[in-house]
């Protein structure tokens, strides 16, 4: 008589399911954190329109959308419409910011169909570019790291607006970082850098004549003072509560080309009236600056007075020697009551930061 067949053994199914029950809990609790934080998010949006809209500021949009799950945090805001108190404004038709949804801290914010800038009195510019982003990380420091970037900016000044310096540039760059002093520790100081890549001026205007119808590229480092005072801005201007506060550039340096001129040029100290228009002296070491200089008083800039000076501080601009190795010179432009002289000529109107 034979045996009969053993049973086959039942293997337990537990190592089957434990592995999908441990992802299904993982992606219930993580999908419960990505609300969670995106909860956060519009919250704190809406606390930080709400604090603007008390200064005096007005915030317009047409609602906040927020996707991403489930590895980013994705923020889209319609129709944008932030106004200073001074009347500077931005808009754009959405403005998307994104960040990882496991480390919240650093963002990037893009404006995929371009911004148009209010200039105050002096109207709007619309700005296109291939690409325009802001990245922004430690939002635990007193100050952020931020850097902005326009590729290949096209500018155009709206109807009724004054005409804008340029009309293009490969890349406009904006950096903004904690200042550093002593032992590290914390100041109300930031440092900041801006560069400008082959800027083209618009036809018939100060840029296409500081160049001689070439291009324009300048690199500017400065520490700005009390930044913190720049929050309190008023109908005065985006700079007066930050100039009242004491408000400086400071420790700044930079390079300046136009054309075949060539500037290096430092300040230690700079302030701004209650317009944003530069106050203070900045030393510059020029080389070849008469063609700079000849080119300014030629443009039509603003009216026969300006074109007349500037031709008169070129007849007295010395031209250190000939040839390449003997046109350096030294220069001090001084800005005062919302013009640029050199010596006693008025050249054009001091930049104005806002």
């Amino acid at each position: 008589m034979t045996d009969a067949p053993a049973a086959p053994v039942r293997h337990s199914r537990k190592g089957l399911i434990i592995p999908f029950a441990v992802v299904f809990v993982g992606l219930a609790l993580w999908t419960g954190w990505w609300f969670f934080l995106t909860q956060q998010i519009e919250k704190k949006l809406e606390g930080r329109i709400a604090r603007l809209e008390q200064s005096g500021w007005s915030v317009k949009h047409a609602g906040v959308t927020t996707t991403g799950w489930p590895m980013r945090a994705r923020v889209a805001i319609k129709h944008v419409d932030v106004t200073a108190p001074s009347g500077h404004a931005v808009a754009a038709p959405e403005i998307v910011a994104e960040a990882n949804a496991y480390n919240p801290t650093k963002w990037v914010i893009i404006a995929p169909d371009g911004l148009v800038l209010t200039r105050g009195e002096k109207g709007k510019v619309a700005v296109r570019a291939e690409a325009i982003r802001m990245s922004v990380h430690g939002l635990t420091q007193r100050w952020p790291n931020v850097a902005v970037e326009l590729a290949k900016p096209v500018f155009t000044a709206l109807p009724e607006a004054e005409p804008f310096p340029l009309s293009r540039a490969a890349s406009i760059q904006f950096y903004m970082r904690p200042h550093v002093a002593g032992s590290n520790a914390p100041t109300d100081d930031v440092d900041v850098l801006f560069r400008l890549v082959d800027g083209q001026g618009r036809p018939n205007g100060p840029v296409e004549g500081l160049t001689q119808s070439g291009l324009l590229n300048a690199q500017v480092e400065a520490v700005v003072q009390k930044a913190s005072a720049l929050k309190g801005a008023d109908a005065r201007g985006l700079l007066s509560a930050w100039t009242a506060a004491g408000g400086r550039f400071v420790e700044m340096r930079g390079e300046l080309g136009a054309g075949e001129s060539k500037a290096f040029l430092s300040s230690s100290a700079l302030s701004a009236d209650d317009k944003g228009r530069l106050q203070g002296e900045v030393f510059l070491r020029a080389e070849k600056p008469l063609a700079a200089i000849v080119g300014l008083a030629g443009a039509q800039q603003g009216g026969a007075l300006d074109r007349a000076a500037a031709a008169r501080a070129a007849a007295a601009t010395p031209q250190g020697g000939t040839g390449d190795q003997g046109q350096g010179v030294d220069l001090v432009l001084n800005f005062r009551g919302g013009r640029t002289y050199l010596g006693p000529f008025a050249l054009a109107p001091a930049p104005q930061l806002f």
